[in-house]
This record gives structure tokens, C-alpha cells and sequence, in this order.
């Protein structure tokens, strides 16, 4: 039996990843609401499917690529979450993904909605009203829903609702606010779709850090991303306890140069994005007050107060601050399981467009 990969390289819990998924489903099944989880954090064909026999009624992609890639493997039920300019290229391949499989898309302008209507008008693929709740990122005015939707409808597009991302969620102490003020936007687009005479089927949100706090009265659908891994964003933001990190990059110590602990991983296997909140570059799982406190290419320093550096070739568990911009970076993920580690392929990397 072959030994584990040498380090660095990604290793998943399986335990706790079966687990994460399990307490979602089982939280949008108590609240009446619909999973549709988004995919782009683990690109796995296998962790799609373990979600959609959980119970979730289908995923959420932000390309086009990845919606074909999961499409291809049986998932039959696909959101691209971002709103896209259509042209004749893209139009061609919406149709040919909506041969196989049932296909939304977002759009957030009058322009883009008519637009998307004019290639896309006829075709089984639906549109959904992206409003913004506070991240000003995309999204149109909540009050703006209902032009949107219109200029979809009379384009040719079938309208399923709205939806939103509260990406503002990632803040220190701002899930509940963030989360109240999804609620607010979606229920005033939600109302100007009604108000036009389109019935809104769907009224979609959800974050990681804001899961507990989704208004399930005025949400119908769910769709957070990185609930099934875990990282060291959520871990700060207090949104997942350490206990419930499934994936980290398992590293070897490779020095102890000044007092300090060098390790053999650095931005090319656990990504650069430190968030303005985030006390370092990562966190090391086992050791909760050390920090990664510099980040180049292939090594990582970190500071361990008051602690004995673990020795030279000992292996320890980093874990990403973001976790789906880790798991772009590799081509398969180590899943362990009863003491023994098999290789899940990231079958969806690079997929950009």
C-alpha cells in the first residue's frame, strides 16, 4: 500500500467533512428552505455528489466551465451565481449545458438581462435577479428587481426570482447584521418582482459566516460554499470552531531559524489572500495561538508563543485562510479515512470561464 504524498499537500477529513455536510442539510431541512451549496470551493465531483445525497436540490457554480464540468458528471441541477455578458460563444455553450441539465443564470442590469434574453430567449435557461444586500460587489438596487426581471421576461427569459451574496458577512461581528440586512434586500426585490406580475419562485442567499443567522422566513434557498472545509477566515471569524476544519495542508517543519518555525508550504499550495481581519498568513491547527507570520512562495515562518517548536521533520496541519483559493492550486486532495488516504481529483480547477 502506498505511502501518503510527500508535503505539502492538502489532506481532508473525511469524518468531518461527512459531518459538515450532514449539519447543513440537516439545518435547511429544519428550516424549510432548499441547500443548493456552491461547488467552486472544493471543485470535487465527489463532495457534489455527497451533497446532493444529503439533500441538496442542486449546486452552485460561478463559471460557465465549472457548470459544464459538474453538468458532464451528473449533477442535474446548476446555478452560475455571477452574472454574465453573454455573447454568441457563451450562448452557445449555455444552450448545449441546458441539453443535459436545468440551468439558471444571474443577471443584475436592464442591459445585461435584454441582452442575455436576445441569444438566450426561448432556451429552457432561467434568470435570477442578483440584488445586492451590502457587499457592493454586483447586484442591482433591491428596488430595481423588478425592471430587471421585466427586461428578462420580455427578452424571452423565464424569471425563477432573486438572490443575493451578504459578503459583507466576512467582517468580525457582522454575521447577524449581515445577515438581517440579506433579509431586508431580498424581500424588497422579491416584492418588486412581485409587483410586476412575475411570480418569484426562489428567494436565494447565504454565506458561511451568516448561516446560522439566514432568515429562513423570507429565504426559500441556501447556498453557502466553504461550510464543507472550513478555514482559518471562518475559525477568526468565529463562524467555525477549530474542531470543524475538515481540510489543512499537511507541512513539514523544515527549520528553526531565529527561534522561529519554518515550514515547507507557502503561497503556492495555500494561497496569498490575507483578509484585513486575519492575524496572519494561516493558522496551524493544533498549535491555536500560532500565527503564520510570513508568507513567500514555498515556506512559511510562524510564531508559537510560549510553546516548544515542534522538531525538524516533524509534519503539522496549516490551515489556508482561504480554502477555495488553496484548493485552485492543486490537482487532487488527500482524503484520510480509518488511518488510510486516497486522492480525490479537483476535477473542476482552472475552470475560470
Amino acid at each position: 500500500m502506498p505511502g501518503p504524498p510527500p508535503t505539502p499537500y492538502l489532506r481532508v477529513d473525511l469524518a468531518r467533512l461527512r459531518r459538515n455536510v450532514r449539519r447543513t442539510a440537516e439545518r435547511a431541512a429544519s428550516g424549510r428552505v432548499a441547500l443548493r451549496p456552491h461547488v467552486k470551493t472544493h471543485k470535487s465531483l465527489q463532495i457534489a455528489r455527497l451533497q446532493l445525497s444529503s439533500g441538496a436540490v442542486g449546486i452552485t457554480v460561478a463559471t460557465i466551465g465549472e457548470a459544464e464540468l459538474f453538468a458532464r458528471h451528473g449533477c442535474a441541477d446548476v446555478f452560475i451565481a455571477h452574472p454574465l455578458w453573454v455573447d454568441e460563444r457563451a450562448a452557445g455553450r449555455l444552450r448545449d449545458l441546458a441539453e443535459t441539465a436545468t440551468v439558471a443564470i444571474a443577471v443584475d442590469s436592464l442591459v445585461g438581462a435584454a441582452n442575455a434574453g436576445h441569444l438566450l430567449g426561448g432556451s429552457a435557461i432561467e434568470a435570477v435577479v442578483e440584488v445586492d444586500s451590502g457587499q457592493h460587489r454586483s447586484g442591482a438596487d433591491p428596488g430595481d428587481a423588478g425592471a430587471v426581471a421585466l427586461a428578462a421576461h420580455r427578452s424571452g427569459l423565464s424569471v425563477r426570482g432573486v438572490f443575493t451574496f451578504p459578503g459583507h458577512s466576512y467582517s468580525p461581528g457582522a454575521q447577524v447584521s449581515s445577515a438581517q440586512d440579506e433579509s431586508l434586500a431580498l424581500a424588497r426585490a422579491r416584492d418588486a418582482v412581485a409587483a410586476t406580475g412575475i411570480e418569484v419562485r426562489v428567494v436565494s442567499g447565504g454565506s458561511t459566516p451568516s448561516l446560522a443567522a439566514s432568515d429562513t422566513d423570507v429565504l426559500t434557498e441556501l447556498r453557502p460554499g466553504v461550510y464543507v472545509f472550513g478555514d482559518a477566515q471562518q475559525w477568526e471569524l468565529g463562524a467555525m470552531p477549530r474542531d470543524d476544519i475538515a481540510l489543512t495542508c499537511r507541512a513539514t517543519v523544515v527549520g528553526h531559524a531565529d527561534g522561529r518555525l519554518v515550514i515547507d508550504c507557502g503561497s503556492k499550495v495555500l494561497g496569498a489572500d490575507r483578509a484585513p481581519f486575519s492575524t496572519g498568513f494561516g493558522r496551524l491547527l493544533d498549535h491555536p495561538d500560532a500565527r503564520l507570520t510570513l508568507l513567500s512562495e514555498h515556506r512559511a515562518v510562524a510564531f508559537l508563543p510560549d510553546a516548544d517548536l515542534p522538531a525538524l521533520g516533524s509534519e503539522l496541519d496549516v490551515v489556508p485562510n482561504h480554502v477555495c483559493s488553496a484548493v485552485n492550486l492543486v490537482d487532487e486532495v488527500w482524503v484520510q479515512e480509518a488511518g488510510s488516504l486516497r486522492a480525490w481529483p479537483v476535477s473542476a480547477r482552472g475552470l475560470n470561464s
